[in-house]
This record gives structure tokens, C-alpha cells and sequence, in this order.
């Protein structure tokens, strides 16, 4: 069995007792697709496994995913399986969908990659964290900031976060890189001042009391205002799969629901498979507003990002060219209309 296969397995089983009719029957909806609509053009589906658990819908998705007409379902895993982020997942051909963050997005849409945004996923789920010599945001001014590499969704947010509050942040931080896992250290060490986390590291370094949150994507106006994650696939693969691609997107915004109602459950599952930590993963499904995929309009996260990724210089697209050239919300809005209330 290969890895990618196993970890499959690994994630059906996170749903246990949270079986295709159970779910079907919590959300008040039917257990199968619409009779009328065809059997997807693919029954193999890969979705992107990315290091935080705010992407938990797409792991309560997997039965979900069975019953939409998909017999092999694959995680591929950040750090096992790829190196890629999201975004590059899709387009090294690694992953058909995946939940990604609207700076990577942007930038390769901005390229003209074929990267293309099918809805949003939640609101917020991202921090900055700042060190004893930093007590807001404009403090970062002339200190040092951590990210893995420039130009990546740490850097974007950051720069995004502090040229709202009237920094430069290609002239007033000085930005270092390190990898992920050496910046909590190098934070109590006083070595960096301030670095950006997403869940469940975002909960343990609260737990921890390890330095203190500077911005709050989930709580902080404007960012909370808009998606953080979006549901992503290639042009290829909506192209030659659309009914593929809408039956994997409902079966996630299904799961996206289902983390909304039934946190305790999702989290107890997601522990007992070593997803996380029970009560990490269960702070993170009642902070985060999962279930407002319907209320929310992508699009206009999608403008709101690109207009403060253009302000910081980081990409030369209008916001109207970005939707334009990378996106389609044709599934979506028939899944809205199906998928009431």
C-alpha cells in the first residue's frame, strides 16, 4: 500500500461514527447527490494535506467524498508526500483540489499560472506573534521578522498587516528567513521579534504563554472580515472534470458545515486517529466560523487581498484581472442554491 494510500485510509477512519447518512442527516440533507446529475468524470480524488488543522474540513469530508462517487481518495501530505504549499501542490500536479491562502493564490494568478479559486472555506485562522520588545503591530517598525522564505504567504500577510497600520515593510523590517520549526525558539530567545502561526500552533503557544498575539485574523477587523482559505483547483482538472469538481466542493462545504455543528465530535475524531490534540483542535473549531461559506462572497475577499498585495508591491494585477483570470464560482452558486439554509 503506498503512503499516499495509507494516509487515505487514516483519514476515512477520522470520521468513525460520522458516517455519509449520519452527516447527511445532521445538515438536513440528502444522503446522495442529486439523481439527475452525472457520475464524476474521475472516481480518484487528491486533496492537499497541509500542516495546520483549520483545513479540517477536508478531512471530515472524506466519507462525504465516497458517497459523491469517489472509490479512491488520497491525502497528499505536506512534508511526506510534497514540499509544495498548497498552491504548488496543484500546479506540479501532485493535488486536484486544496485549501489554500489568498497571497500564494494571488501571486500565481498574478503569473498567469492556471491556479483557479472555486469558493472560500472559513474566516480567519491565522496570528502574528510578536516578542517582548513589540506591543503592536507598528512596533515592527526597524525589527526583526522571521518567514520561511520571501514572497510566501508569511511574508505577504505580514507585509499586508503592517502596511495597514502605515509601515513600509520592504524599507521598515528587517526580515530574516528561518524555517517554521526554529521560530518559536528563536522568538524566546529574543533572537527574532515576531513571526506568523496557524493552527494548532497558534493555540499552544496561547496555552504556553509564549509571546502574544499582535494581529488576529479570526477577531481583527479588516482581515476578519474576509475568507483566509479558499478552495482551489487547476483549469486542467475543472476543465476535463466538472462534474468532479462540483461533487469534491460540495462534499467539502459539507464537511465545513459539519465543523460548525458538531465541533466536539469532529474533535474527539480528529484525536483519537492523532490529528491533534482534543482540546487544541476543539479551541480551533469554536473560534474559527466555520459554515458561512454561503454568507461570505470570495469574491470579495479576492479584491480585498489583491488590493493590499498591489499597495505592497506584490503583484502588478488589477483585482478585476485576478477575477477575471482566476476564478470560477459556477459551482458555487449552484451549490447556494441547492444547498440552502
Amino acid at each position: 500500500m503506498s503512503a499516499q494510500h495509507a494516509a487515505g485510509w487514516t483519514r476515512r477512519r477520522v470520521l468513525g461514527g460520522l458516517t455519509v447518512a449520519g452527516t447527511a442527516g445532521l445538515l438536513g440533507l440528502p444522503a446522495r447527490p442529486v439523481a439527475a446529475e452525472p457520475p464524476p468524470e474521475t472516481t480518484t480524488l487528491r486533496l492537499f494535506d497541509g500542516p495546520v488543522t483549520c483545513i479540517a474540513p477536508t478531512w471530515v469530508a472524506q466519507d462525504l467524498l465516497y458517497s459523491e462517487g469517489f472509490t479512491d481518495v488520497h491525502y497528499v501530505t505536506w512534508g511526506r508526500q510534497t514540499q509544495n504549499g498548497g498552491p504548488e501542490a496543484l500546479l506540479a500536479g501532485e493535488a486536484d483540489l486544496s485549501l489554500t491562502f489568498p497571497p500564494s493564490d494571488l501571486i500565481h494568478i498574478d503569473a498567469g499560472d492556471p491556479v483557479v479559486i472555486l469558493a472560500g472555506s472559513h474566516i480567519g485562522c491565522v496570528e502574528v506573534i510578536g516578542g517582548s520588545r513589540v506591543k503592536s503591530t507598528r512596533e515592527l517598525k526597524g525589527k526583526t521578522v522571521s518567514v520561511p522564505k520571501l514572497r510566501t504567504d508569511q511574508h505577504i500577510f505580514i507585509s499586508m498587516f503592517a502596511a495597514y497600520v502605515g509601515l513600509n515593510p520592504q524599507k521598515d523590517i528587517n526580515w530574516v528567513l528561518n524555517p517554521m520549526i526554529d521560530e518559536v525558539r528563536l522568538l524566546t530567545e529574543g533572537k527574532i521579534d515576531a513571526f506568523m502561526a496557524g493552527p494548532p500552533a497558534t493555540q499552544e503557544l496561547r496555552e504556553k504563554k509564549t509571546g502574544h498575539v499582535l494581529v488576529d485574523t479570526t477577531t481583527d477587523r479588516p482581515w476578519s472580515q474576509y475568507f483566509c482559505c479558499l478552495v482551489a483547483s487547476t483549469k486542467e482538472f475543472v476543465r476535463k472534470h466538472p462534474v468532479a469538481t462540483k461533487r469534491a466542493l460540495r462534499a467539502i462545504v459539507k464537511g465545513a458545515d459539519v465543523c460548525a455543528l458538531e465541533p466536539n465530535r469532529v474533535a474527539r475524531l480528529m484525536a483519537d486517529q492523532g490529528l491533534g490534540r482534543y482540546d487544541t483542535t476543539l479551541q480551533l473549531l469554536q473560534e474559527i466560523p466555520y459554515g458561512q461559506w454561503r454568507e461570505y462572497d470570495p469574491e470579495d475577499a479576492l479584491r480585498f487581498y489583491a488590493l493590499r498585495m498591489y499597495e505592497v508591491g506584490m503583484i502588478k494585477s488589477s483585482p478585476q484581472q485576478i477575477i477575471a483570470q482566476g476564478t470560477d464560482w459556477r459551482f458555487l452558486t449552484e451549490l447556494k442554491k441547492e444547498l440552502k439554509g
